[in-house]
């Protein structure tokens, strides 16, 4: 259901994003012209996500608009996030992959490297290698670290390995040669050959995916794209005609991990870049929502039906990682620091081989969803222990839309209960309890293994279920304030709205930081910076809307990692190079506690971030109401809290009939389309002039 404002003409330009999740595909609208932000939510369609994506833009511009003769067609700008990738990764259900690789080097996928914390964790996981060890393939070549060829590639070894792949039936190939950062010329080669022998297989050079130095971290890259290739190009083949033919008539994009958005085409030949591309616009979003409530130092909680997602945010900015671990494979590419875990509302609760209640990170998903949906499924999930305490509403969601049948809730937590010997009402707030703290969990890992107090921040909770767990999470926490927004179920969405066109290039070239080098660290700053100009232009995006950034990562000689560092703007010049040496040492300072001035200082690899500046959504800004909030009660629920171990009378608020500068108290209940949100007893509710909810616990939680 459309959540606030009238029916607008067509003849107005709108801007819609779309996250599709594992359980529900958001929607979020705004007019370019009236200023009006509109959001739809439909059931995600696993079998085909387009279908979902295309029912979902297709419901929510018929809300919004007065005709239903293709209303599509006034869409000036389509953004989309999707979890397709990521979701691959984790489930194992990517391309049957193949690799080409230097001779000597077939096994260092399993190799890996020795900075292994758990060497003496003889249980230790590890997760699957991506490509079996019969489609490695590897072949005589050998390019040195200044780029010289001291072994040629030999091209029958090449053909022969594509012929093999091709009898293997391989879906995808990879290709990484030693130092082909250097030198891409044999990885160049390599693929015009497979392309001959292999012709429609999707291929992965890693100099075109990640032309960086450190071996394996480059192979694990163009390993994971290949493995991804097919499964992304089929994703968005089937979505983009559905998006036709409801008369779109620009080209869609899709989020990356960075936060920006890039075409479809370009997504689906870099998808190990869009892995985190559904949570990314969340942070987003938070980033500009929380500067403008005047809360700088926060930490995301975007809780969805699969998962739950966090990142801390320190000043007003959330870190950016050039590399990263993703479900287990390291993946060089720049990425928003977020950390990912299996607890989400579809999450299974289950009972473990010691007798004990665990929940997830196996989900329910959309179909058969929760018990409660009433579609087959027999196993509670988080979900159904909400419904069966009436924290959800034990009837319906979705503003009606959804129906939910509490009693076979019951009927599964019940036979769960019995299990364990305990109450219902117990272990449904059992399961409560164990997700809360394996979301705490990843939040500590994000705060306090970082050396961050998560009680000197705000938690902003968002996503369908984020809301609805917020409080208790706090108070596992210790943090006194949460924030949670006017549209916390479709903020990714949302975020679509807020982002910028992005793209980012890096070089590796070891350099060092001196005077007599200048011309070449000049050069390296070049190349990257044309490559984001050719960029700008296959976007034709025009001059006075492009905004670049570039950096350095610098380290001392010797050391094995880097720190990066701004490069000023303007010409590079001897001047250049003193900035970056301060910016380094003040860098190494903050990060180690000392710099050594005398050391020399190596350039290693050069970056640049290119933004296409686009129109934004913007927030409305409200003056404070003096009325209280008894204008926006519709009834009352009895809900079950710990802290009376009983159900208790609670108040019921509708959120769209709440104003800004409204106060209530808990315990209550606070429903909208998209989340409901819960206040439990001894927990103040105000609303600020943008819309949040600011919810204040008391000292003694």
């Amino acid at each position: 259901m459309m959540d606030g404002g009238q029916k607008i003409g067509t003849k107005d330009r709108w801007r819609v994003g779309v996250d599709s999740g594992g359980t529900f595909t958001d929607v979020c609208m705004f007019n370019q012209t009236s200023g009006q932000i509109a959001v739809w939510k439909v059931s995600s369609t696993p079998d085909d996500p387009s279908r979902g994506i295309a029912q979902g833009v297709e419901e929510g511009m018929n809300a919004c608009a007065d005709t239903t003769d293709a209303p599509a067609a006034e869409i000036s700008y389509l953004g989309h996030g999707t979890t397709v990738a990521t979701n691959a990764l984790i489930t194992q259900r990517g391309a049957r992959v193949g690799l080409i690789t230097t001779e000597g080097f077939r096994d260092l996928l399993e190799i890996g490297r020795q900075k292994r914390p758990d060497l003496y964790d003889l249980f230790a996981s590890k997760p699957p290698t991506l490509v079996p060890r019969d489609l490695r393939f590897e072949v005589p070549e050998r390019v040195q670290q200044t780029g010289a060829i001291s072994c040629p590639l030999d091209e029958d070894a090449v053909r022969a390995a594509a012929r093999a792949l091709k009898e293997s039936r391989v879906e995808s190939v990879a290709i990484c040669f030693l130092y082909a950062f250097v030198n891409p010329a044999h990885e160049q080669q390599a693929r015009r050959i497979v392309e001959q022998e292999m012709p429609g297989v999707f291929i992965c050079a890693s100099h075109e995916i990640a032309p960086e130095f450190r071996e394996f971290e480059r192979l694990s890259t163009a390993t994971v794209n290949a493995y991804l290739g097919p499964i992304m190009h089929r994703y968005i083949s089937r979505l983009t005609p559905r998006l036709q033919d409801l008369g779109l008539p620009v080209p869609p994009h899709l989020t990356q991990s960075n936060g920006g958005v890039v075409r479809f085409e370009v997504a689906a030949q870099t998808p190990v870049r869009a892995v985190l591309s559904g949570p990314s616009t969340g942070v987003v979003a938070a980033q500009e929502i929380g500067a403008q409530a005047g809360y700088p130092d926060i930490i995301t909680f975007d809780m969805g039906g699969t998962s739950s997602d966090v990142a801390l945010m320190a000043q007003g900015r959330t870190a950016q990682v050039n590399e990263s671990t993703v479900h287990g494979y390291p993946i060089k590419a720049p990425m928003l620091d977020i950390h990912t875990v299996g607890a989400g509302g579809g999450s299974i609760a289950s009972i473990d081989s010691g007798g004990l209640l665990k929940v997830g990170p196996e989900s329910a998903g959309a179909d058969p969803g929760p018990v409660c949906y009433g579609r087959g499924a027999t196993e509670p999930t988080v979900t159904d222990a909400n419904i069966v305490l009436q924290v959800l509403n034990p009837t319906h969601l979705l503003d009606g839309r959804m129906k939910v049948r509490r009693d076979l809730a019951l009927e599964a937590i019940g036979a769960m209960a019995e299990r364990l010997g305990m109450t219902v009402m117990d272990t449904a707030q059992g399961i409560i309890s164990v997700v809360t703290a394996n979301m705490a969990k990843a939040i500590r890992v994000i705060s306090v293994q970082r050396g961050h107090d998560p009680r000197g921040y705000a938690l902003m909770a968002f996503g369908g279920a984020g809301p609805l767990h917020a409080v208790r999470l706090a108070q596992e926490l210790g943090m006194s304030r949460v924030l949670i927004p006017r549209n916390p179920g479709i903020l990714c969405a949302m975020g679509l709205l807020l982002t910028d066109l992005r793209a980012d290039f890096a070089t590796t070239r070891l350099i060092p930081l001196q005077d007599s080098a200048l011309d070449a660290i000049r050069g390296a700053v070049e190349h990257v910076g044309a490559e984001a100009n050719r960029w700008f232009d296959s976007e034709a995006i025009p001059a006075e809307q492009r905004r670049s950034n570039r950096r350095v990562d610098l380290r001392y000689e010797g050391q094995n990692y880097e720190l990066s560092i701004p490069v000023p703007d303007g010409a590079i010049t001897a001047d250049t190079l003193t900035l970056l040496k301060q910016g380094f040492a003040e860098a190494h300072e903050r990060m180690y506690g000392f710099a050594v001035p005398e050391e020399r200082i190596l350039c290693v690899t050069f970056r640049a971030e290119a933004l296409g500046l686009v129109q934004k959504a913007q927030l409305p800004h409200h003056a404070l109401a003096t009325t209280d909030a008894t204008a926006a009660i519709t009834g009352s629920r009895e809900v079950w809290f710990p802290e009376t171990a009983d159900f208790t009378d609670s108040t019921l608020y509708a959120r769209d009939r709440l104003a800004p500068g409204m106060v209530f108290a808990g315990p209550a209940i606070v429903e909208q389309m998209d989340t409901t949100t819960l206040v439990p007893p001894g927990v103040t509710v105000r609303l600020d002039e943008i819309d949040n909810l600011v919810l204040e616990l008391s000292d003694d939680r």
